[in-house]
């Protein structure tokens, strides 16, 4: 697979078989992504893979506090700002939109929504999670870095076969997860990745993407005159 066909065929799964993906190839695809872009070579990020009884484990402590409605952590980092202004929310709310509908969920049904929404600490059934933390001393670029890295990672495992899903949902029960994985202290939990064999049978619509001319502005000898034209040097 090339690596225009790993970035177009790579999606958000939210659905996995449990087929066991070889600890071989997690080696092979995070060893690949060790050489992910990182300024000044700081690499970030700290990352945990669990699967076998650890995921098990940490599974069943994530359903134990949903079936008794335990509320999330207290935000370690905003996921999204307050108040999206355009376009960002109504790419948001048709992103949604597209989501529930699939699943038959009508708008303004907030529990199902919720009921969707719990499968994201089921890891949707995957046998194998990531987990990337990165330290609290750390600032915007080096978040940057963590999340180049785990662009590399998705795409590695397209060419294994595989699929995954990023997962901020993750942070929300940041407590579970550090109970089951111990991690040092200082370091922030970004996000969660589901991975594994895609389930095809509960594959769902595609979100598409803006057009390039509403996220891409090139600026050449043929753009006009205050448009963002270059000037050369005198």
């Amino acid at each position: 697979m090339d690596v225009y066909e790993a970035v177009r065929s790579r999606k958000a799964v939210r659905g996995f078989t449990g087929r066991e993906v070889p600890r071989e190839t997690l080696e092979r695809v995070l060893s690949a992504a060790a050489w992910a872009p990182s300024g000044s070579n700081l690499q970030p990020w700290h990352i945990y893979v669990l699967t076998g009884g650890p995921l098990a484990e940490l599974k069943k402590r994530a359903g134990e506090r949903l079936a008794v409605g335990d509320l999330w952590d207290k935000a370690e980092y905003e996921m999204y700002p307050p108040e999206l202004k355009s376009p960002y929310r109504e790419r948001r709310a048709a992103f949604g939109a597209q989501r529930y509908g699939a699943l038959g969920i009508p708008p303004g049904d907030v529990e199902a929504r919720q009921r969707a929404a719990s499968a994201n600490w089921d890891a949707f059934g995957a046998p194998v999670a990531l987990f990337c933390y990165i330290d609290r001393a750390m600032g915007l670029p080096q978040w940057s870095d963590a999340g180049m890295y785990l662009q590399t990672v998705m795409l590695l495992l397209r060419a294994e076969g595989l699929h995954s899903c990023a997962q901020m949902a993750w942070a929300k029960f940041h407590r579970t997860v550090a109970e089951v994985l111990t991690p040092p202290d200082g370091l922030v939990l970004f996000c969660g990745m589901s991975i594994g064999f895609e389930d095809v049978t509960t594959a769902g619509p595609r979100t598409g993407r803006a057009p390039l001319e509403e996220t891409v502005t090139f600026v050449d000898d043929h753009t006009p005159s205050g448009h963002g034209a270059i000037i050369g040097a005198g």
